[in-house]
C-alpha cells in the first residue's frame, strides 16, 4: 500500500481544472462590487425580526419546507405555495436544478452572463453550450432555440435583467423560446424588482419554465442567503428529491417572511436606487473615454480605454471595490453597483483621477 496519500488524485477529472468562484472580501473599502442594496436595513423591520427571533427554538431544526415563508411569497408573487421552493440563496437552487436535470446532460446558456450557471453545471457534471449574445448584448434567440434542440440539452438559462450587462430579455422573446423547446427554461430574475417584465405570468402556460428570484438585491438580505424559485408542481416534485432536508435556517426563514410582511420601506429603497441609477448612469456616460451600456438593473457595465485590471486595482488602492469583467466578450469592461449618492460621487471622482493620471503619463 502506498503510504503517501494524495487527495488531489481522487478529485473528479472533470473538475480538476475548475477555477473556484472568486468573491474577494476586504473589510475597509466602499463595496460597489456585488450589486447589494446600499441602504441601511429598515430599523422598524429589523426590530420586528428580532421580536420574532425571541420566540424561536434554536435547539430545534427549522421547518424543512419553509411553509410560512412560502405562504408569504405566494401573496407577493401570485403563485400558489406548492409551486414555490426556497433555498440557501439562488446558488443552491441553481445547483439543485443542475443535479436534478443536468447531470450527464448539456445546458445552453446565453453568455456573457452570471458565472454560476457554468460553475454549478460543471460541479453537477453537465456540459455547457455557450450561446454568445449579439453585439448589443441582446440574446440571440434563434441560436438559443437551435441550441435547445441539440441532442442531450435539458436546461436553458436566461438571465433578465442580465448580469453583468444590465439589459433585459423581452418577455415575448423568452416565451417564444419556452414554447419551442422541450428543455427546461430557467429565467433568472434576481434583478427583477429593478426592471423588465417578469415571466411569472407564463408559469401556468408552460410546464417547462422555472423562474428564479432572490432576497439578496432589492430586499437587502444578501448576508442571510435566501432565494426562491417558482415552477410547476412536476418540476418542484423533482427538485424536492435533491433538496437538502433543512436547507434554509430558521433565522433566514423568519427574516425573509418579515420582509415580505413589510414591503413598503424596501419598495421605497428600490425607488431611490432607480432614481440614483439614472443620475449615476448619465454622469458616468459623460466621463471622457468611458463607454456605458444601458441597464435596467442596479448596476452599470462600462468600458474604459485601460485594461480592466488596471482600473480595478487603481480603485482598490483608493478604497473602492468594483468588479472586473475582463473576458474576450467584455474587453476592458467593469461592473459597478449603484451605491448611495455619496458612494457614487466618490467612485466617479476616483475613476476620473485614474483615467486622468494615465492620460498625463
Amino acid at each position: 500500500m502506498n503510504t503517501i496519500f494524495d487527495p488531489a488524485s481522487l478529485v473528479r477529472e472533470d473538475i480538476k481544472t475548475l477555477v473556484p468562484y472568486d468573491a474577494p472580501y476586504y473589510a475597509s473599502v466602499t463595496k460597489l462590487d456585488a450589486n447589494e442594496n446600499p441602504y441601511p436595513f429598515p430599523a422598524g423591520v429589523m426590530a420586528r425580526i428580532y421580536e420574532e427571533m425571541s420566540t424561536l427554538d434554536f435547539n430545534r431544526y427549522p421547518d424543512p419546507m419553509s411553509v410560512k415563508l412560502r405562504e408569504r411569497l405566494a401573496v407577493y408573487t401570485g403563485v400558489s405555495p406548492d409551486k414555490i421552493m426556497v433555498g440557501n440563496g439562488s446558488d443552491e437552487l441553481i445547483l439543485s436544478i443542475m443535479l436534478t436535470y443536468g447531470t450527464g446532460a448539456k445546458i445552453a446558456v446565453a453568455t456573457p452572463t452570471f458565472a454560476m450557471y457554468g460553475l454549478q453545471g460543471r460541479i453537477a457534471g453537465a456540459e455547457m453550450i455557450d450561446v454568445p449574445r449579439l453585439g448589443d448584448f441582446q440574446i440571440d434567440a434563434a441560436a438559443l432555440k437551435r441550441a435547445a434542440d441539440l441532442p442531450g440539452v435539458k436546461i436553458v438559462f436566461i438571465c433578465t435583467p442580465n448580469n453583468p450587462t444590465g439589459n433585459i430579455v423581452p418577455r415575448d422573446v423568452t416565451e417564444d423560446i419556452i414554447r419551442h423547446t422541450n428543455s427546461i427554461v430557467v429565467v433568472d430574475e434576481a434583478y427583477g424588482e429593478f426592471g423588465g417584465d417578469s415571466c411569472i405570468p407564463l408559469l401556468d402556460r408552460y410546464p417547462n419554465l422555472i423562474v428564479l428570484r432572490t432576497f439578496s438585491k432589492a430586499f437587502g438580505l444578501a448576508g442571510l442567503r435566501v432565494g426562491y424559485l417558482l415552477a410547476g408542481r412536476s418540476i418542484i416534485s423533482g427538485l424536492l428529491k435533491v433538496k437538502q432536508p433543512f436547507n434554509l435556517n430558521a433565522f433566514s426563514q423568519t427574516a425573509a417572511r418579515v420582509v415580505m410582511e413589510n414591503l413598503q420601506p424596501f419598495q421605497e429603497r428600490v425607488g431611490k436606487i432607480l432614481e440614483e441609477r439614472d443620475r449615476f448612469f448619465s454622469e458616468l456616460s459623460a466621463v471622457p473615454g468611458v463607454e456605458t451600456f444601458p441597464t435596467q438593473a442596479n448596476f452599470v457595465l462600462f468600458r474604459t480605454p485601460l485594461p480592466a485590471q488596471e482600473v480595478y486595482s487603481g480603485l482598490l488602492k483608493r478604497g473602492l471595490l468594483i468588479r472586473s469583467m475582463e473576458s474576450p466578450a467584455l474587453n476592458r469592461c467593469l461592473r459597478v453597483s449603484v451605491g448611495t449618492a455619496e458612494e457614487n460621487k466618490l467612485f466617479l471622482e476616483k475613476l476620473c483621477e485614474i483615467l486622468a493620471q494615465t492620460s498625463l503619463g
